[in-house]
């Protein structure tokens, strides 16, 4: 795996995997926390009809998708705030719509197309410059919003109705925690494709869950669980020639379940 380290799209996979799997481990606590899980899958799916316009236009995909994933972010944001027991069925439709859109603009493309298949089951070793540029800026945009907003976005996270008494501007919150899963969405598909990012957003949040007791030291746990899991998945993946994106995610997954069963048989056995 060392002599890999000199090609230059292993060391951009490097490069992407530790920023995606920063990311990931903040924007997922909060998916988690808010128990949008289940949206994050909408807006993974419904990305797929960005990915369509990118193909059938030739616009930049990573652009599009982004653009795409945050409209319908809004639209759901919208529609879903006042009226939450609607989210299900409005994430249904946006899910539906959304892969429909894609997949038949990609029909209407001359051609097969590779890239449509990389965003489907990922491809880290495909990253370019300009992903790693788009992936650094989310970051450090994350990072800022954090800064300056994280007892704002604590308690609209934890108590919404409480965050609104106390003056929180909570409808503003609830978008902002949305486009910004979108576009962690966005650059996690890049990774490990749409089919396998609910699995990256929420297993590491899941083990970092066990062990810490607060907001902001699960999203440093499970943001330092997901980069051990995407550099140890990359070298399963060089070492025996398959996909990276599933490497990443059964690596991810073995431990997971490790601890669980580590868990259950240790309240089992009981000391005499």
């Amino acid at each position: 795996m060392l002599e890999a380290l000199s090609y230059t799209f292993v060391q951009n996979a490097l490069i992407a995997g530790i920023l995606v799997s920063i990311i990931t481990g903040i924007i997922g606590s909060l998916i988690v926390v808010n128990k949008m899980v289940f949206l994050s899958g909408g807006i993974a799916h419904s990305a797929y009809g960005g990915l369509g316009l990118s193909i059938y236009f030739g616009f930049p995909m990573l652009l599009s998708t982004s653009l795409f994933s945050v409209m319908v972010t809004i639209i759901i944001a919208i529609l879903t705030y006042q009226k939450r027991e609607n989210l299900d069925t409005i994430i249904g439709l946006t899910w539906a719509i959304g892969m429909s859109f894609g997949i038949l603009l990609a029909d209407l493309t001359p051609g097969y197309n590779a890239d449509l298949m990389s965003y489907l089951f990922g491809s880290i070793l495909a990253v370019n410059n300009d992903d790693i540029l788009f992936m650094s800026i989310l970051l450090g945009f994350i990072v800022l919003t954090l800064l300056f907003f994280y007892r704002d976005i604590l308690a609209v996270s934890y108590d919404n109705e409480y965050a609104n008494l106390r003056g929180i501007k909570t409808k503003f919150f609830y978008t902002l925690i949305l486009i910004l899963s979108a576009l962690t969405i966005v650059i996690a598909i890049k990774i490990v494709g749409i089919i396998l990012v609910i699995a990256l957003l929420t297993i590491p949040i899941y083990i970092a869950q066990k062990f810490c007791n607060t907001l902001f030291t699960m999203m440093i746990t499970s943001g330092f669980l997901s980069m051990l899991f995407t550099i140890f998945g990359l070298v399963v993946s060089y070492t025996y020639d398959l996909s990276s994106g599933p490497s990443i995610i059964l690596v991810s997954s073995i431990c997971m379940f490790s601890i669980i069963f580590f868990q259950f048989f240790k309240r089992k056995v009981k000391p005499y």
